[in-house]
Formats: C-alpha cells, structure tokens, sequence
C-alpha cells in the first residue's frame, strides 16, 4: 500500500525531468546526430552534406529555444549557451565553406557527377553499367581539360613573351585557366577527396556487380588517373608545394569579417585590433624583462646577444630525450611542492618520450604532446648541417625546461588525463583559449612561483612567452590581409631572435592551423590567469583547488568556465562581456 502513496510523487519527478532535460544529455544526443550526419553525408563538398548539416543545427537551435531557460540549474544554463554557441559556430562554418566552394567552383566543375553517382549507391544499389561509363568517361574529358586549361594558365605569362603567329590548322584553342596559388592548395585537396569518393563508388560494384567491372573498370581507371595529376598540378606546380624544403609559404586568410566571426564564436568581447594590441603590449612586457635577463648575464640591454649565448648551451646528440625525461620529473616535482594542482599517480606514471621525424620538425619544430608521448625535437643526422645546428639551437636546454611542463604536467598530459574523467560531455566545446591557454596559463604561474633558477632560465620562459605574444599579433594580420607569410618569418627572426628554420616551420603550422588557434595560447592563458587573480588570496579558494576545478570543468571558453566556477547568472541569449585584459601587461603586478 505505501508505493501507491509514492506514485503521484515518482509521477511528478518523471514530468519535471521530462519539463527540464538533463543538459548533458541533449549535448550527447546532439553529439551523436552530428556524427550521424557528419558520417553518412560524406561526399566533400557535397549539396546534400551542407544541406543536412545545415537542417541539423538549425534544428537544434529550435529545440533550445523550446527549454525554459529560467528553469535550469547553473551549470545547465552554461551547458545550454555552449551547444547553442556551437550551432551556431558549425552554421558560420557551412556558410563559409559555401562560399569557398563558389570561389573552386570552377575548379571542380566534375564534382556534381560524383555526388550523383554516389547518392544513387547509397538509397539504391542498382546500377546501369553503360550509362555510368559514360559518365566516368565524360568526367574524365572534363578533368583533363581543366588541367589543360590550367597548365596553360600557368604557361601562358611565358607564352606572351615568346609570342608566335597563331597556327591556321589548330582548330581548338585551349582557354588559358589561371589560378591563386592558395586557391589551387585549396581546390588540390578538394580534388583529392573527391578522388576518394569515387575510387570507393567503384570499389562497391567492382567484383559484387557482374556487369561493373566489364563497364566501368577503364573508365574508372582512367578518371582515377587524370584527378592525380590534376590534384598534382594544382598542388604542386601551381601552389609550389612539393614538399621541399624551399618550398613557398602558401595558405589561406579568411578576411575582417570571418575573423570577427570567428572571435564572436569564441565567445570574446574584443575586436581584432584589441587582441593585436594586447599582443603587442605584452610582447614589449617581455622585451624589457629579456634585458634585465641580460644585464645579468653581462650582456647590458642586448638581449639578442643573450639569448643566443643561451642557444649555444643544448645538449650533445643523442641526449634529447634523457633531458626531457629529467625535467618532466622536476617540473611534477615542483607542481607537487608548489601545491599547485593534484596530479593523480597514473597521469605521473603514463608518459614516455618519442623523437620526431626531420619532417615532422618541418612543421613542428618544438617540442610537442600526443596522446601520452612527450614528442622530443632535436636534430637529426639526415639534416643538413645548418638546419642540424638550428634545430640545436631551437631546443636548448632552457627552451626545453619550459616546453616539458607546458606538454606534460602540469600542462597537457594533465589536462587531457582528467578531461578524460570529468564531464566528458563538454569534450565538444574544445577551443584553443581553453586547450592551449590552460598550458600558456601554466607558465605564466610557473614563472611567478620561482620555476627560473638563473637568468639564463628566465630568457628560456620570456623567449616563449614572447613568441606567444607574437603569435597573437602575427596570426590575426596575416588574417587581416596586413602580413604576408614571410613578412612573418623576417619578425620571428629579426625581431623576436627566432632561427630560421624553426620561424619557417612555425609560419607554415600558423597559415594552415584554425585562424584563432595561435592567439588562443596567450590570449586564454592571461584569462585564466585573471581568473585565477579573481577566484584566489586570502579568504578565498587556494591555489590548487582553483585549478583543479578549472581542469574537472572541462574544456569552454574562458568567459563561461568563468560564470561556471563564479556562478554567475546567464540570460538565455548571453553574449560576451568579460574584460579580462585590464590595462597593464599580466607581469606587472603590484607587489
């Protein structure tokens, strides 16, 4: 008789839960039909794809706007604003990738016949040989004459100066096609992935079909033929990219109004210019440090000279990877004393040290994490001598000293081992200010607890402070239109005492890499640092339970871990407003 008395209650728990879903939830649910779309819609650059990712999120963006906002707990309200901000994001995106795909257009005038082709496999099965012969065939016509046309395009400056009577007996004139470098890299891989597409259209009849092969084996192998070299020919002789050394810088900025989408998106409250100008502000911060650095070494203001004494002092070869080993303890050593942030025996335990590949360092060129393997920069024997001695000099022992926390612990190793376990449900909001700001925020605490031992320590953590500072204002001009990619290796090098190869390799990363991604690691590091300035002292939370909250809170931006941590009310339209900069660079603390 007493469950009857407990039913009305069960029933009433029930219609609440159903009134106000569980957040978490509704994230692992779109999480799942955005994989569902994202998986099956799978033809690149593809109608059918932008159109059912498009209806996903709209639709999404609907349902949130169903929930009674007012109604939710804290934390539901932060994780309601991050699945609509990422709707939103994902739709800015679409829209973005519409208008590239406009732009290849005529690049890739084949295109519609592999999705036709492709959209019939998938709902039907059945097959007409002899008419999608023809119509591989005719793709393949189609794809060699793009490439003659652009082969032409790119001779044709040559043709006018070696300029001949035209011949009577050529009755078809080739239309000359030319092409943008950073356009034709970008239409490479286009051309790439539709290459794919239709290799694995055929794969699915070729041996099932009986009349498949007999039809479509030499069309087939023919159009496979003219997209490689047609994807060669954009990549390699129009974009310049043969994977050489000496190959030119050549990416893709998104302009004034995509970046100011894309720092909306991140949920920011600053204009492009304002990042650059915090950029710049702190970069100067450092430039006065490096020189009492160097007064110290007996260097007077030159901080230059300093810092490449300091590049002379790497270890001999083959001794990288005990370095790095060596620090990785000091620096879990110097957590645990600090009582800095807890870090549990198995994160300490699971890491080992991995060298890199000499074409890995052409990307990479410092040191680097990757799920559990300390990735150790140093260089290598098939090198040449002047880029052996560079890549020495990148990584020497005080440079290294600072990129070991900054990957491994209390950096991203740690970071990454208790997001694994903690709210697993954010892992769809990752963005670099959270990412890379949590390692940037690391050595900005590092420095202020004493980690330097000598000035010569200090020009290692300032030479990497300053380079995150200039990957801010580097990053957004060359977004801009205001630099152009070598303009950027001449600053690293002339201007912030980088090396050649590794200011190459590091413009090469930024120009391909998400266009907020290199300001994410100083910009999210001096708001967490606020944070921290804010959240910690005397009479308020200590230092290592402050930053294990913002570890077990998982990855968002700033400003809503922020209202997480705070508990700040949210409005259902919330959009950024927290000024974290504050007007002095984030070292100059009143004492």
């Amino acid at each position: 008789m007493k469950c009857l008395f407990l039913l009305p209650v069960l029933l009433g728990a029930l219609a609440a839960s159903a009134a106000t879903p569980s957040l978490p939830a509704l994230i692992r649910e779109y999480e799942a039909d955005e994989g569902s779309v994202g998986t099956f819609y799978n033809v690149p650059w593809s109608a059918s794809r932008f159109e059912h990712r498009e209806k996903l999120n709209t639709g999404w963006l609907a349902r949130l706007e169903q929930l009674d906002f007012a109604a939710l707990a804290p934390a539901d309200q932060v994780d309601y604003t991050l699945l609509r901000l990422a709707c939103q994001t994902e739709l800015a995106h679409i829209a973005r990738d519409r208008q590239r795909l406009v732009e290849m257009k005529h690049l890739l005038a084949f295109h519609g016949t592999i999705e036709k082709l492709e959209l019939a496999r998938w709902r039907e099965g059945r097959l007409d040989g002899a008419a999608a012969a023809t119509a591989v065939s005719d793709l393949a016509k189609q794809v060699k004459q793009l490439r003659e046309r652009v082969e032409k395009g790119k001779g044709d400056a040559k043709d006018k100066k070696d300029e001949k009577k035209p011949d009577a007996k050529k009755t078809e004139e080739v239309v000359p096609l030319k092409v943008a470098p950073a356009l034709a890299l970008r239409a490479a891989g286009a051309v790439g992935q539709l290459r794919e597409t239709l290799k694995g259209w055929f794969k699915y009849y070729d041996g099932f079909k009986p009349e498949a092969s007999w039809w479509l084996k030499k069309p087939c192998e023919d159009a496979d033929k003219e997209l490689e070299d047609y994807a060669k020919l954009l990549k390699e002789e129009i974009a310049g990219q043969k994977g050489k050394d000496e190959d030119p810088l050549v990416g893709e900025s998104i302009g004034a109004a995509a970046l100011a989408e894309e720092i909306r998106c991140e949920f920011l409250p600053y204009s492009a210019a304002e990042l650059i100008a915090i950029g710049e502000r702190e970069f100067a911060w450092c430039e006065a440090e490096m020189k009492k650095a160097a007064r110290k070494m007996g260097c007077g203001d030159d901080w230059k000279a300093a810092l490449a004494r300091v590049k002379t002092n790497s270890v001999p070869p083959g001794a990288q990877d005990e370095l790095v080993a060596q620090y990785g303890r000091d620096a879990t050593a110097f957590v645990a004393q600090h009582k800095f942030v807890t870090v549990p025996p198995l994160c300490s335990e699971t890491w080992r040290v991995t060298m890199m590949s000499p074409e890995t360092l052409k990307n990479i060129p410092y040191a680097a994490y990757n799920n559990q393997h300390m990735l150790v920069a140093y260089a290598n024997q098939v090198m040449k001598q002047e880029d052996k001695l560079m890549v020495m000099r990148g990584n020497n022992r005080a440079f290294t000293r600072l990129t070991v926390p900054h990957e491994l612990i209390p950096g991203h190793h740690l970071q990454l081992f208790v997001a694994a376990r903690s709210n697993q449900h954010r892992r769809l909001f990752g963005t670099p200010f959270y990412i890379e700001g949590w390692a940037l925020y690391c050595e900005l605490r590092l420095w202020e607890l004493g980690w330097a031992r000598t000035p010569e320590d200090k020009l290692g953590m300032l030479f990497w402070r300053m380079h995150r500072a200039e990957r801010i204002v580097l990053s957004l001009k060359y977004h801009l239109g205001q630099m152009t990619p070598d303009e950027m290796v001449n600053f690293m090098v002339e201007r912030a005492g980088h090396e050649k190869f590794g200011a190459t390799s590091e413009v090469r990363r930024f120009i391909g890499a998400p266009p907020l991604y290199q300001a994410g690691y100083m910009i999210g590091g001096l708001q967490l640092l606020a944070l921290h300035d804010e959240m910690t002292g005397r009479g308020k939370l200590a230092e290592q339970p402050f930053n294990d909250a913002v570890l077990q809170e998982n990855t968002m931006p700033i400003e809503l871990l922020r209202a997480t941590l705070k508990k700040l009310p949210l409005a259902r339209d919330a959009q950024p407003g927290w000024k974290f900069a504050g007007e002095k660079p984030a070292g100059d603390k009143a004492k």
